[in-house]
């Protein structure tokens, strides 16, 4: 075989495993197979479902017939629907000193949150050049990816605490006091923790913000589950919403996501919202501006269709009671499935305790599987997730349950 002539300097990179374990599991005859990899919102027959609410939404964008609905948007996107994203994350909502708060707050159309993720990356290893992103341990794969390709270094906080299955708050607070330093950013994830379903509770996140603040460390929050997780907007913005109301000499960005609180996977919605201290005000124009300059040189503007949707849906008080109903229509399933499971495994006394299973939250749980039994699972039942045992709660049913609490306890006996 002749050489190949070429100037690149490219070798294979590992292909990304949860979109590998997706193709797989589609290529899989089996009939009983179950995918607990990918984080999508399923039905219990195992569907996709279109959001009700974002289906009236859509015929109603349908019949206003708006003969823009396929130009250009500004640079920093559909400028109405970035002050609607802002508020349902920021809380907004006439209160005092509404207008002076709204004016830290720098908002720009992102692709996305893993869009809105990639960004704020950039922004920062460009303008603030920290000398250290903070991300936890274990944290969503791509964060890793995304800081990587921003040049910027990475170290982890300890989070999860395997022998008990529980969020290790001593070991995040004393790797961050002992460690980080002033300017480095801590990625925190606003709820429903991906991969481990772990969060912080009030008061170790007010603990979490004073220590930020006192060692001038940048919180880089990533909120993709608003509403999805608890099923109040209120609720899984709590955090956000403190470190922005109680803390406005302290500056902090949000990457926010609509794909899973809106089912719009494929449609890419997102925002990037970079907040301001209360004494620097006048730098938000110019930090948008900066922003659209590097969204320019990237995608030019964020997609429109799916933040018109997002738009119609939040500017109607009938379609936002809707969608508040399918929120809880969604995170009622998944509360229910973690139940079942845990239920399951209780009446089978398979070997381990289970309690993590409802104590997490969200779309994901951290079972505390191993590599082996993650791989035996696969092999011999057909069912699919991740190495690290983090399974999608989604992709359980009453159908399926039975079968995948008796497979787990099949795995763990036959390894002991």
């Amino acid at each position: 075989m002749s050489k190949i002539d070429t100037r690149l300097n490219v070798a294979p990179v590992p292909p990304d495993e949860i979109f590998a374990l997706n193709g797989a599991y589609a290529v899989d005859p089996h009939p009983q197979k179950v995918s607990l990899g990918v984080g999508v919102y399923r039905t219990d027959d195992g569907k996709p479902w279109p959001l009700p609410v974002v289906q009236k939404a859509e015929k109603e964008l349908v019949v206003d017939d708006d003969l823009f609905r396929h130009e250009y948007t500004a640079i920093e996107g559909d400028v109405p629907f970035l002050g609607i994203a802002r508020d349902l994350m920021f809380g907004f909502e006439g209160k005092q000193g509404e207008e002076e708060a709204k004016a830290r707050i720098g908002s720009v159309q992102t692709v996305a949150g893993t869009g809105a993720n990639h960004l704020g990356a950039l922004f920062l290893a460009h303008h603030m050049k920290p000398a250290t992103v903070w991300l936890s341990n274990p944290s969503w794969a791509n964060h890793q990816t995304i800081w990587e390709l921003a040049d910027v270094p990475r170290k982890t906080y300890p989070y999860y605490h395997a022998a008990t299955r529980s969020f290790d708050f001593e070991g995040m607070m004393s790797s961050l006091e002992s460690e980080a330093q002033e300017g480095d950013v801590v990625l925190l994830h606003a709820c429903a923790h991906n991969p481990t379903g772990l969060d912080p509770n009030k008061e170790q996140w007010v603990a979490i913000a004073d220590l930020c603040e006192r060692k001038k460390l940048f919180p880089f929050f990533d909120s993709a589950y608003q509403g999805f997780a608890s099923g109040s907007v209120e609720e899984d913005a709590w955090a956000v919403r403190y470190f922005f109301n109680n803390k406005p000499d302290m500056e902090m960005c949000v990457a926010q996501s609509f794909s899973k609180n809106f089912g719009l996977y494929g449609q890419r919605v997102g925002a990037f919202h970079y907040c301001t201290n209360r004494a620097s005000v006048t730098l938000r124009d110019v930090v948008v501006n900066n922003l659209c300059h590097l969204i320019r040189g990237e995608f030019s503007m964020g997609p429109r269709v799916g933040c018109s949707i997002v738009k119609k849906v939040l500017t109607s008080d009938e379609l936002t009671a809707d969608w508040h109903q399918d929120l809880e229509v969604m995170s009622s399933r998944i509360k229910a499935m973690r139940k079942a499971l845990y239920n399951e495994l209780v009446r089978l006394q398979t070997p381990g305790t289970w309690e993590h299973i409802i104590q997490q939250n969200g779309m994901f749980s951290y079972t505390g599987l191993t590599p082996k039994q993650v791989y035996a699972l696969k092999d011999k039942y057909h069912i699919y997730l991740l190495k690290s045992g983090r399974a999608s709660i989604s992709g359980l049913s009453q159908k399926n349950v039975a079968y995948v609490a008796q497979a787990i306890d099949d795995v763990i006996r036959n390894e002991n």
